[in-house]
C-alpha cells in the first residue's frame, strides 16, 4: 500500500451546521448536515463526510458557476450524491443566509443543484422565515404492472382515495397513494423489504401514502429505495404530490396550496407548507432552523 503524503493527512478545515429542516416547533423536523465551505473538499471526501455524519443528507455549499445563482449546492446521502431532494435543498437555503452567502432579490434565491437554478422563495424573516423552492417539472405515469399490481397488494388492508396509486416522477422519483382514512395512514406499516425490491426495479425512492385531514394533508413517506425506513419529512415527496393534486383536481380547494403534518408516527412533528400558482407552478418548504454550528476537520 502506498503511504500518505503529508499533504493527504494535512486536515482541511471548514464550517459546519446541523440544522433541522420542516419543524413545527423549535424540533421535530428532518435533520440535515452542511458543510458551508464545500469548495475545500473534492468530491470523494464530500461522500466521505457524507457517510461519516450518517444524516439522511449532508450538502456542501459551493461558489455558483452560473452569475443567475446566489450559491451551488452538492446533495449527498450516505451512499450516493444526488440530484435533488427537498429538505436539503430548504437547509442549504437557510445555511447560505445564516453564513452571508448570499441575500435574496426580490424575494428570490436560486439554487444551482444536479436538477438546474431552482428559485427559493424567502418568506418573513428571522425565526418566522419560511423557504419555498420551486420543484423541478413533475411527469404524472402508471408504471409497470407488476409494480402496481405488488404494491396494491401491499395497500390492500387500507381503502384508496380517489387519487389511487400512481408513480410520478420529477427530481426524484417516488410511487403515491392515497388512502381514503388518516386513522388508516396513520397505522400503515408497509413492508420494507417488499418496498426495497419494487424500488429498485424501477429506480424510485419507494411510496408515499397521504390521506386528507380537512384543508391539510397527512404525509408518510416509506423511502425503501435509498435505504430509509421511513422518513420524518420530505419535500421532493410532497412536491410530487402536489404536482398530483394540481393535475387531477386544477379545480380543488387544495389547488392553490395547503399545509402537510408528517413525521409524527416516528417520533418527530413536521409541517410543510406547498404553494401551487395558477400555472401549475410547485413550491414546497417550511422553515428551518440551526440546531449546531461549528466546524468540522477533515482529512
Amino acid at each position: 500500500m502506498r503511504p500518505r503524503s503529508l499533504d493527504e493527512n494535512r486536515m482541511t478545515s471548514a464550517r459546519f451546521l446541523q440544522l433541522d429542516v420542516f419543524p413545527a416547533g423549535r424540533t421535530g423536523g428532518n435533520p440535515l448536515g452542511v458543510v458551508v465551505d464545500g469548495e475545500r473538499f473534492d468530491e470523494t471526501r464530500m461522500q466521505s463526510i457524507a457517510r461519516w455524519t450518517n444524516l439522511v443528507e449532508t450538502t456542501f455549499l459551493l461558489p455558483p458557476t452560473t452569475p443567475e445563482a446566489s450559491y451551488r449546492v452538492r446533495i449527498f446521502t450516505p451512499s450516493k450524491e444526488i440530484a435533488f431532494a427537498g429538505h436539503p435543498s430548504v437547509g442549504s437555503a437557510h445555511a447560505a443566509l445564516e453564513a452571508g452567502l448570499c441575500s435574496p432579490r426580490d424575494g428570490l434565491l436560486v439554487q444551482e443543484c444536479g436538477a438546474g437554478l431552482l428559485p427559493v422563495r424567502v418568506e418573513g424573516s428571522g425565526a418566522d422565515r419560511v423557504l419555498l423552492v420551486q420543484s423541478p417539472p413533475a411527469r404524472v405515469c402508471e408504471g409497470e404492472a407488476q409494480d402496481r399490481e405488488e404494491l396494491l397488494q401491499l395497500l390492500a388492508p387500507f381503502a384508496l382515495g380517489k387519487l389511487g396509486l400512481t408513480l410520478v416522477d420529477g427530481g426524484r422519483r417516488w410511487w403515491i397513494a392515497e388512502l381514503a382514512d388518516a386513522a388508516q395512514l396513520r397505522t400503515s406499516r408497509p413492508s420494507h423489504e417488499a418496498l426495497a425490491r419494487i424500488a429498485k426495479r424501477n429506480d424510485s425512492m419507494g411510496l408515499t401514502v397521504f390521506a386528507r385531514e380537512g384543508d391539510e394533508l397527512a404525509v408518510r413517506a416509506f423511502g425503501a429505495g435509498a435505504g430509509i425506513v421511513e422518513d420524518p419529512a420530505s419535500g421532493a415527496a410532497n412536491g410530487l404530490i402536489a404536482a398530483l393534486i394540481a393535475q387531477r383536481e386544477p379545480d380543488g380547494k387544495l389547488a392553490r396550496g395547503y399545509e402537510v403534518s408528517q413525521g409524527r408516527e416516528i417520533g418527530f412533528d413536521a409541517r410543510l407548507s406547498v404553494r401551487i400558482d395558477a400555472d401549475g407552478t410547485i413550491w414546497t418548504g417550511g422553515k428551518a432552523t440551526t440546531v449546531i454550528a461549528g466546524g468540522i476537520d477533515w482529512a
